[in-house]
C-alpha cells in the first residue's frame, strides 16, 4: 500500500517538475521565471525524499539537503541581482 502512495506521489511530483521547467522556459515577466526556478528547485527536493524513501536508502536525504541549501543561496542570490543590478555591493 506505501509502495503504490509512493508511485502515485512521485509521479504527482514528476509532473509539478515539468510544468514548473515550463514556466521557467516560457515565463512572461523574470520575476516569474525567478519563482519558477524556486519551484522547480522545491520539486525535485521533494522528488528526491521521496525516492529516498522508496528505495529505503538515507543518502538521497543528504543530496536533498544539499540541493536545498544550494538553491536557497542562488534564490538570493538571483534576487539581490533583480533589485541592486549587482549580487555584491
Amino acid at each position: 500500500m506505501l509502495n503504490m502512495a509512493l508511485l502515485i506521489a512521485l509521479a504527482m511530483v514528476g509532473v509539478a517538475l515539468l510544468l514548473a521547467a515550463w514556466r521557467v522556459l516560457r515565463g512572461d515577466t523574470l520575476p516569474a521565471r525567478v519563482q519558477a526556478l524556486d519551484t522547480l528547485y522545491i520539486n525535485s527536493i521533494a522528488l528526491i525524499v521521496l525516492f529516498g524513501i522508496y528505495a529505503r536508502t538515507s543518502i538521497y536525504f543528504e543530496a536533498a539537503l544539499l540541493i536545498a541549501l544550494i538553491g536557497f543561496v542562488s534564490t538570493v542570490a538571483v534576487t539581490k541581482y533583480l533589485l541592486r543590478g549587482a549580487i555584491i555591493k
